[in-house]
């Protein structure tokens, strides 16, 4: 069935007027997926990346850092609705914090830095079918990012997913959408092809790309490190940080013995009697941020040598076609990952940067973070922290989503001389709530208060 499966596959993909270059990705999955690839990074195969170049480091002067700023696009991953959140628009439309939203404080970096050094520095922004229209509603307040001749989107591709017990496309009447999902990141690189937008940013004169995650408020533009990726000739680059215990589950970049290649290894193609490998923060010391820095030139030429078929590896990630119905059909899903590109080109590198380029919103923990006095919010969009260390904060099921969260916190306790808020039962938060030290809320049972300008301290609980 499996010739049949991807012929009815790639005839789907062309009806529903998916690029060329992402149906020619797609193919070279399946075949690897029909063939039994499964994607798996052994252990013994790598060796820890220990010694990366480290920001802190770096000496690169004033003229080669706004030089290299000045050829540079500001590429931001917009796709993700935030459904675990509860969300149902785009996750970058939440507000962070002040009535200020993701897009509101991307936009704002952007144009701070544009000021700063002089430069163009277009923000593009990948988007999904579902957060297109709503993302350039949004950011029609913003006129002056246009930059001539640059889209300021252009939209992820979509594929069918496939039946786990034959390969063949799924069909689900209930909600023909389900049928499709994305690629994962890695579907970047043939998007950015096959909607025109590289060969326009080659075509306006741009170089190099920064890449982030959309709700990652830390990957701000940053000239010094633009100028040391332009110094170096690398085709391409990850950011990384160090690895803490609270970073086990973040994927990181290792050396494939074979031929000393920098690859990326995510949580999916581990082993799972090799998770202990993969989660020991002393035998791979730094995490990848998912910040990645290309030759945009270099990119193209490598896309048209291999027929717009990068080669990044396959992760197979196994589902049901109703995420919310278990007992839906099983489908497979083919994904590959953005980072995984490092691979792909020789002479590619890694830097360690600070944490404050890592500052992802991906629960209601890290979103409480941010609207706390933990972080100061300054004029030019940026995060700045000003606890002494960015505390630890783990709530309970009851805040999972944004509603949820902020119906019972609607004003941020203060954290800023907190190392650690762990809530375990169901707490309501009142106004001018501090929290010093560390501090932990019990499960009474039953809804609990927490009055307006109480102190919580020291290893009390409520």
């Amino acid at each position: 069935m499996s010739d049949a499966g991807l012929q009815a596959a790639r005839q789907k993909m062309i009806d529903a007027g998916v690029s060329g270059p992402a149906i020619e990705v797609f193919s070279t999955f399946y075949r690897q997926l029909e063939s039994g690839e499964t994607g798996l990074i052994r252990e013994d195969t790598i060796e820890p990346l220990l010694d990366p170049p480290m920001l802190a480091d770096v000496d690169i002067s004033d003229e080669a850092a706004t030089d290299a700023i000045g050829k540079t696009v500001i590429i931001k991953l917009n796709g993700g609705l935030g459904t675990s959140m509860g969300l149902d628009k785009a996750k970058s439309l939440l507000e962070v914090r002040d009535g200020l939203t993701f897009l509101d404080l991307i936009a704002r970096q952007v144009l701070a830095a544009r000021e700063q050094y002089g430069a163009r520095l277009p923000l593009v922004l990948m988007n999904s079918f579902r957060t297109d229209d709503d993302t350039l509603e949004f950011l029609a307040k913003y006129p002056e990012l246009a930059v001539d001749g640059v889209p300021l989107s252009f939209v992820q591709n979509q594929e069918p997913k496939l039946r786990a017990d034959d390969l063949t496309p799924v069909e689900w009447e209930a909600d023909p959408t389900l049928e499709w999902c994305p690629p994962g990141h890695g579907d970047l690189y043939p998007a950015l092809e096959g909607s025109g937008t590289l060969d326009a940013l080659l075509a306006q004169g741009f170089r190099y790309a920064c890449v982030s995650n959309g709700d990652n408020l830390g990957a701000s533009p940053n000239a010094t490190i633009a100028g040391w990726f332009a110094q170096s000739g690398a085709p391409y680059a990850a950011e990384l940080c160090r690895r803490t215990i609270n970073d086990r589950k973040g994927g990181h970049l290792a050396i494939r013995k074979a031929d000393g290649q920098l690859i990326l290894r995510d949580t999916a193609q581990t082993a799972p009697e090799e998770m202990d490998y993969f989660t020991d923060e002393h035998r791979h010391p730094f995490f990848h941020t998912n910040n990645l820095w290309f030759d945009l030139q270099q990119l193209r030429d490598t896309l048209v040598e291999r027929n717009s078929v990068l080669g990044l590896p396959l992760i197979r990630n196994e589902k049901t076609v109703d995420p919310a119905d278990s007992s839906s059909t099983p489908v497979i899903q083919i994904e590959s990952a953005m980072g995984a590109a490092i691979e792909v080109f020789d002479g590619a590198t890694a830097i360690c940067v600070g944490r404050d380029r890592f500052l992802p919103v991906k629960t209601t923990n890290e979103l409480l973070l941010l609207r706390s006095d933990a972080y100061d919010l300054d004029d030019a969009g940026h995060l700045i922290l000003r606890a002494a260390a960015s505390p630890e904060i783990s709530l309970s099921k009851a805040y999972k989503t944004v509603q949820a969260f902020e119906r019972r916190i609607p004003s941020a306790p203060s954290l800023r001389e907190a190392t650690a808020l762990r809530v375990r039962g169901d707490w309501t938060f009142g106004a001018g709530v501090k929290v010093l030290g560390e501090v932990e809320l019990t499960d009474e049972g039953r809804p609990g208060t927490i009055p307006d300008g109480a102190v919580l301290g020291g290893a009390s609980e409520a």
